[in-house]
């Protein structure tokens, strides 16, 4: 499994010990950024350029800024990328069974490291049921993401 990862200043450290955790699971991971604590940098640009890399390579991603809301705002503004803002193991899991959710958007600020560290284990761990109401779900997102560009 191929993972990216990004975080802005607020969340760098995290990104950072998630890189750490995951790495020595074995999953391959690609950070995008930040790569050094910038107080002055801006969580858009990193998740415009996973939603864009996720969509592309068809991955996941993993983005982090302080409130978790930032990435998950400007993620989602790339076509082809669910994101979804998680906050405990539940969310984490249903995301993934129910709405097969590409990006992981965590805030750094708000949710204890250990339970982020929770989240991403089951986010990533998790596959997507392919029930068919799930199905049908997302290809109406999907068909809605097709007419905008038409």
């Amino acid at each position: 499994m191929r993972v990216f990862v990004a975080a802005d200043h607020r969340g760098f450290q995290l990104k950072e010990k998630i890189k750490q955790k995951l790495e020595e699971k074995g999953v391959e991971v690609t950070d995008l950024g930040a790569f050094e604590y910038n107080m002055e940098d801006d969580y858009v640009e990193y998740a415009l350029k996973l939603g864009e890399k996720v969509v592309a390579e068809k991955a996941r991603g993993i983005v982090i800024c302080g409130s978790g809301g930032g990435v998950s705002v400007a993620v989602n503004k790339v076509d082809g990328v669910r994101g979804v803002l998680c906050s405990n193991i539940k969310q984490a899991y249903l995301s993934r069974n129910d709405d097969d959710a590409n990006v992981l958007c965590l805030s750094s600020d708000t949710v204890d490291e250990s339970v982020n560290m929770e989240i991403v284990e089951i986010f990533i761990n998790s596959v997507f049921s392919s029930d068919e109401r799930h199905i049908r779900r997302i290809r109406k997102i999907n068909d809605y993401e097709s007419k905008k560009r038409s």
